[in-house]
């Protein structure tokens, strides 16, 4: 655990604007969210981000009921807790795919041709595994833990150091979703604490948040750390694996942290994948939790499964505009401007 230290659903889903159930959520947020009483009371403010195009809702009273209740505790009861690859960084760019946290290390600097080549057969052996929609998570489970053990076990024998790391990520064209200086900031602000939890690889993931200027008192980091040895080259990985679909268990060996937050009793959870909808099993006396899944590719197999899951699925959004504008208004940061833009 690392601190910052200062510094097609068919008729289920909502379409975006040709959705039949679009005037139903439109008036669910003028009506309801609007501050007419209902939703904590104080302002006008609406969220005109649950209008986007990208927006999909099965239940949209039910999203409205769980944003009224993080409205009527505010800030002070409320926490973040979040995936990272494909969550906070984006999914592609530019029509480019973004890398994570492990395919940030596939770089000539730190790691041989040979390396190289082994880590993308692996990824082209596990990676449809991990995204097939007729596999349980069950029959997952073993096999992404040969997939991480392995990808672990080729770049110990790289003799990676520590001191480089810096150099690959600055290089490595990693993105963070629009948004995320507001989303990041706006958080500290209001003292809500970040629980940002990763099956990749934490040194990589705590440097770009840190290139960026986010890395802030409020964050905590849950991953896979790189254990050096005192010349700086990596030697092993600390303590135990951390994959897709074993966030559930790894979230219970970080109860001392959520034990110290148990007033925070509301949570939004972000995340990209139905692995991620355990990351908050440990929060004390949860009230409320509202949970946000960006579907990223692959839309026609998984999106029942995550309007199924998720309150709110983001269909292609490479933005956090919807988790602003949901904070924007449980914070009641004033009135957001008609339209969608803030």
């Amino acid at each position: 655990v690392r601190r910052a230290e200062g510094g097609e659903g068919g008729q289920h889903g909502i379409e975006g604007r040709t959705s039949p159930l679009l005037p139903l959520l439109l008036c669910v947020a003028q009506s309801v969210w609007s501050g007419d009483g209902s939703g904590g009371g104080g302002g006008g403010t609406m969220i005109p981000e649950l209008e986007k195009s990208t927006v999909r809702i099965r239940h949209p009273e039910r999203v409205q009921q769980i944003i009224s209740s993080l409205r009527d505790g505010g800030a002070s009861k409320l926490q973040i807790v979040t995936d990272f690859d494909m969550t906070l960084t984006r999914f592609a760019h530019n029509g480019k795919r973004i890398p994570t946290c492990h395919t940030i290390i596939d770089n000539n600097k730190l790691i041989s041709e040979e390396c190289s080549k082994k880590l993308k057969d692996l990824v082209n052996i596990y990676y449809p595994i991990e995204i097939d929609a007729s596999r349980s998570i069950e029959e997952k489970l073993p096999l992404m833990i040969e997939w991480w053990t392995q990808t672990h076990g080729l770049l110990v024998q790289q003799g990676i150091r520590k001191d480089q790391l810096a150099e690959i990520v600055h290089e490595s064209g990693v993105v963070l979703r629009e948004g995320y200086q507001t989303f990041f900031d706006d958080l500290l602000k209001s003292k809500i604490p970040v629980f940002i939890f990763s099956a990749g690889v934490g040194d990589i993931l705590e440097e770009i948040i840190r290139q960026v200027n986010v890395y802030y008192q409020n964050v905590t980091v849950v991953s896979n750390f790189m254990d050096f040895d005192e010349n700086g080259c990596l030697r092993g990985f600390k303590g135990e694996l951390i994959h897709i679909y074993n966030k559930g268990e790894g979230v219970l060996r970080n109860t001392d942290y959520f034990q110290q937050l148990s007033g925070y009793t509301n949570v939004i959870l972000l995340g990209d994948s139905l692995g991620d909808l355990d990351m908050a099993c440990g929060v004390q006396n949860m009230e409320n939790i509202l949970k946000i899944g960006f579907l990223n590719h692959t839309v026609d197999q998984f999106l029942d499964k995550y309007l199924a899951s998720f309150d709110i699925v983001l269909v292609k959004d490479e933005t956090l505009e919807v988790a602003n504008g949901i904070l924007r208004h449980i914070l009641q940061r004033g009135p957001a401007t008609p339209g969608g833009e803030s």
